[in-house]
This record gives structure tokens, sequence and C-alpha cells, in this order.
């Protein structure tokens, strides 16, 4: 496989993972370089010929529309504006992050309606390729006028200014940009009209996280359900909820697709097929269809709603060479974004949710398991405590999800009165996740513990299979340890061990 990946007009979530895992480089196609170049050349001829004010390219910004700016003004303008916005708080975003608003930022300008030049762009394309990742804050975007402080962080130091991560042989380290852009041998990018706001309009560090999430996500949208497959068995839970036809009634298509993917994970299981003394069991159990599968649901529009964001452009103004017209709106309104990063944080915490209520479940000395899953409880308290951090970490998310699309601050003197908040809904959904991988991790704990119990029967191939690799990283609990170790090394297992979808169909959520 070529290690250039070349930028087209076109980007699906399954070329970014492409690019990010196998390390390609970037480079504009001769259609992007030309759509990029007549925008320019447009824009500077219109400047040429018309001195009416033309917002972002000749006029202040926000509130300040109305002021002018002379011509021998505007590479300071635009310069200023990079400056004056970068004004972010809070942690590092994530270099992984920061790699995929570089990717971004360079995919929007090349649809070639933003007015930039074309060395602006490839500017960017050097920092992407030589792992040069400029230092960007959590905080500060309100998630309307695009991402204006975490972008301006992204873009200082393509005129020198700012600070950068760059591998120095032990690990990436903060260091001056203008030193880099010496020892690179680069000059300064001297902004041209437009592009200081170009660069800072637009969503990408919003969608960045959307993607970002979107395959931890999906990896723990698999690994929920294949945990529990593991605790239906270990719980002695029956799988007639599971039955096909049952769910022809309410055909909701993650409902049907959870409920195929646990009979799949389960379909050669000793254990299933013994006989069960309930009649029903406890929600958490019998209605893992319809709770995995609302959230599965959930999962396909974020992702639809992430890739139409992905290939829009979405800073203001955006200038149409073809129509001869130079139009201001508002594409950088996170709105979209932020309604879907919301409804992705109820999604995942009640994955959360339901999980903490199997563990629950599963340390209750029913079903013929003992106390904690300790062969000796009293003594040993076995995984009575971890799931006192699950219930914990299932509040917390409860809090998370306090939907930040439905606040908005006036700002810029009423220019700006409404705002999405769709980076706060973007940079607490992270959290969420994050702590979904812990909460799963902790059931995985309890579910392979408990069907060492129900020894000598077995589980599914694929579940005994993922068991043995499991054992090998985490032994099981014989007598009292300290667990955080536990959590950490399976909460690592279940991050990075791949998991085979069956059918096409549900293969489909990791296809683009």
């Amino acid at each position: 496989m070529s290690s250039i990946f070349e930028i087209t007009h076109e980007l699906s979530l399954n070329d970014v993972e492409k690019i990010l895992s196998n390390d390609l480089k970037l480079k504009l196609s001769h259609k992007t370089r030309i759509d990029i170049e007549t925008c320019r050349n447009y824009l500077d001829k219109k400047m040429a010929d018309n001195k009416a004010p033309i917002y972002g390219v000749n006029t202040g910004f926000g509130s300040l529309c109305d002021t002018i700016i002379s011509n021998d003004e505007l590479q300071t303008l635009q310069e200023n504006l990079l400056r004056s916005h970068a004004c972010g708080a809070g942690d590092y975003v994530e270099i992984g992050i920061i790699r995929i608003m570089l990717l971004l930022k360079v995919q929007s300008l090349a649809f070639g309606h933003s007015g930039v030049s074309v060395s602006t762009v490839e500017r960017l394309i050097d920092f992407f390729n030589h792992d040069i990742f400029p230092v960007v804050y959590e905080q500060g975007s309100l998630g309307a006028s695009g991402d204006l402080a975490p972008l301006a962080h992204l873009c200082l130091p393509l005129i020198g200014e700012g600070k950068v991560w760059m591998d120095k042989g032990e690990g990436f380290e903060r260091t001056e940009a203008k030193n880099v852009l010496e020892e690179m041998g680069w000059e300064p990018i001297k902004l041209q009209s437009k592009e200081g706001l170009a660069l800072i309009n637009g969503t990408q560090f919003m969608s960045a996280y959307g993607i970002y999430i979107y395959f931890r996500a999906f990896q723990m949208i698999t690994w929920a359900n294949f945990i529990a497959a593991n605790s239906i068995d270990a719980f002695n839970a029956r799988l007639d909820p599971f039955h096909p036809e049952l769910h022809k009634l309410r055909p909701h298509n993650g409902q049907v697709d959870t409920a195929n993917l646990i009979s799949y994970f389960l379909k050669d299981s000793k254990i299933a097929l013994e006989d069960k003394p309930q009649v029903q069991d406890p929600y958490s159990f019998r209605c893992i269809p319809q709770v995995h599968g609302a959230s599965m649901d959930a999962f396909a529009y974020y992702k639809e709603t992430v890739t139409r964001e992905i290939n829009s452009v979405t800073d203001n103004p955006n200038i149409f060479p073809h129509l001869d017209k130079i139009i201001s709106g508002g594409n950088f309104h996170g709105q979209p974004l932020a309604l879907a990063y919301d409804f992705m944080a109820l999604a995942l915490a009640e994955l959360g949710n339901i999980s903490e209520r199997r563990t629950f479940q599963l340390i209750s000395g029913a079903r013929n398991l003992p106390p904690f899953l300790t062969a000796n409880p009293g003594l040993n308290s076995g995984f009575m405590i971890p799931q006192y951090t699950a219930a914990s970490i299932v509040s917390q998310n409860k809090q998370l999800c306090t939907p930040a699309s439905v606040d908005s601050i006036v700002s810029s003197n009423g220019q700006e009165d409404h705002v999405s908040m769709g980076a706060n809904s973007a940079t607490k959904l992270l959290k969420i996740c994050y702590n979904l991988e812990t909460i799963l991790a902790i059931e995985y704990m309890n579910a392979t513990q408990a069907l060492e119990f129900r020894r000598p029967s077995e589980s599914s191939t694929i579940i005994e299979e993922k068991l043995a690799l499991y054992r090998k990283v985490v032994p099981s609990l014989e007598n009292d340890r300290y667990l955080y170790d536990d959590i950490q090394k399976t909460r690592k297992f279940i991050t990075t061990q791949k998991l085979v979808l069956p059918t096409d169909r549900l293969g489909e959520l990791n296809e683009s």
C-alpha cells in the first residue's frame, strides 16, 4: 500500500482510520490544488476590483464587522486574529486528537471555498507529515463561530508563534514553534487576506474529538455485547430473550443486531444449553437487546453526523468563484455536532449503567455463585469493592450527561447571541467514553471469574478462547489482592483486543 494519502473532496471514517493506523502522509490531489488556487485568485481579483467591505477580508471580526481595515494592514489583521484568539485554557488536548484536527483542517480548506493559499494548506500538511503537533487546550470554544480558541492555537505556529509538540527521541516535548520552524528550515507563513479567519473558523476541534471517540466507542459497543454474553452464561441466564422471532415484532436495527450478536457469541455454549430453573432473568440480562440496541442506533446517527461534518466547509464567509459571490453565513455553528454528541453521551452512559447492574447481580450470591465471587467470603472481600468503583463511575457519567447543547451564553457584544457549546459536548463525551471502558472492564473481571465457578461446564468457543488469552494478563482471583492493576490491565485488554463481527450488517457500523 502507498504511504501517501491524497486529499480529495471525500473523506470517510475508514479513510481516517487507514491514515492514522498506517501513519500515511498527506498530499493534495491535483484537483484540490486547482480548486484552492482558483478560489484564492478569485478573492484577490475581487479585492482589486471591488472596494466594498467583505466580512473578515477587509473588516474586523464579530461585532467589529463594520470596521474597515486598509489593504496595507490586512496581513497584520489576520495575524492579530490568531494571536488574540489563542486564549484556550484547561488541560492539553491529546496528541492523537490534534493529529486529527490537522487532517480535518486540511480537508475542509481543500474544497476551495475558503480563500486560503496553497502554501498555507501545505504548511499544515508539513506539520502533519513531520509529526509536529501544535499545543492545543481543551477549553475555550463555544462551538459556534467555529472552534475559535482551539483552532487559533492549532494554526498560530504557522506564523512562527505559539508552541508545538515534537518528538525529540524520548517522547513528545513542548517547544517554541519559531525554533521548530528554524530547525526545519521553514519560513513563517505570511497570511493574506481572509486566511486567518479561514484557519480559525470551522468545527475541526469538535469533529476531531468526534472521530477519536468514534473509534473507541465502536470498540466498546462491540465489547459491551461480548462482555454481556460472558455475563449471561456466568449468571446462567436464559437465551429466550435473544430469539430472532421475538425481535421481528419490534425491528429496531440496533435491537435486532444486538440479539443476533449475543446469539453469535453464545452459539455453541454448553452452559446456554443447560436447563434453567428460573422463568425469567433480571432486566439487565433480559433487556440487553433493547438497551444495547438503542445505544447502537444512537451510534449509527452519531457516525452519520460526524461523517457528513468532516466532508463539509465550515468556515465563514464562503467563496463561490463560479457564482461570483462571497456569502457570509453560519456553517461554523456546531449545533449538529452538539446534539449528536449529547445523544451519544446518553447512549454510552446507558451501556455503562446496565453493565454495572450485571456486575451487581454477579456478586450477589445468586445462581449458585459465591458472594462476591470468592471461594472464601468473609476472610476475602473478593469482587465486593470493584462494584463500588463501577457504581461511582456510572454516577459520574450520569452527571456528565447533562446536555451542553441546551446552554447558550451571548458573546461578542450580542453579535454571537446563540452558541452550540458543542466543544463542551465533545470533551465531556470523551470522559464518558473513557469511563465506560473502566466500567466494562470491571464487568469482564467479574464475568470471567464467575464463569470459572461454572466448571466443568463451558461457555462458547469464542468466549473460552478470549478468556484463555485474558488469563495470561490477569489471573483468577483466589485470595484478595491489589485490584487497581487488574482493572487497568483489563481495560487495556478490552481496548486493544479486536472482536470480529459475524455479519455484514453488523459490520456496517465500522465501514464508511
